[in-house]
């Protein structure tokens, strides 16, 4: 039976939902369909309410957009200060979970990556949201070196094998993102990434000391 509809502006609508609600369904329509395709009527009906009851949290599209922006910087920013925190007396087994956290923002329904793809699209023609993906790179980057630095101990080596890693990760992304992607691909992807640029640098430091 169809949802009756609902009075324009009812604030039981704006009610019912919070703020978060929209920007959920925010983000999986721009899963689906780029930033382009990010419309306030479409979302009212994906939600079953009224357009009126959006102006409850948001202001206009616009303020939409910077909300739904500013809370995945956040977001970002928090998991990797998160992680950054989370060491162990193993270095080596520290890159080895980073790796794995990573990969797996590229696995399953690879809804993280599309949001990112389209946010990275949306960078190139809009400087500010351009400027914010340049500081969570760099707030990656220095996660990276801070783990690879306390495995090699030296610091050119961890900038390196930071940014080598970034890539090979990226990589990754898009060769998961495939149709016949499968598990097997996202193992051996693993351990390409894992042998090369992880275990080897152990190997290396322990011959050294």
């Amino acid at each position: 039976m169809a949802r009756p509809a609902a009075k324009h502006g009812k604030r039981g609508d704006a009610q019912r939902l919070g703020r978060d609600d929209w920007l959920d369904a925010a983000f999986d329509a721009v899963v689906d369909g780029g930033f382009d395709q990010l419309r306030v009527v479409a979302l009212a009906q994906t939600l079953g309410v009224t357009r009126g009851s959006f102006y409850w949290h948001f202001a206009d599209h616009a303020d939409l957009v910077k909300v739904l922006l500013a809370r995945w910087q956040q977001r970002e920013i928090a998991e990797g200060l998160r992680i950054q925190a989370e060491s162990s007396d193993d270095p080596q087994a520290d890159l080895l979970r980073l790796l794995d956290l990573a990969l797996a923002r590229g696995g399953g329904d690879l809804k993280n990556l599309r949001f990112e793809l389209a946010l990275r699209g949306l960078g190139r023609r809009d400087s500010g949201v351009a400027q914010m993906l340049v500081e969570v790179d760099a707030a990656r980057m220095a996660l990276f070196e801070a783990k690879f630095l306390r495995l090699t101990r030296d610091a050119k080596s961890a900038t390196d094998l930071a940014a080598l890693f970034y890539l090979a990760v990226t990589g990754g992304f898009q060769a998961l993102a495939r149709p016949n992607s499968n598990a097997r691909m996202a193992d051996y992807i693993r351990s390409v990434i894992a042998d090369h640029l992880i275990r080897r640098q152990a190997v290396a430091v322990q011959s050294e000391a």
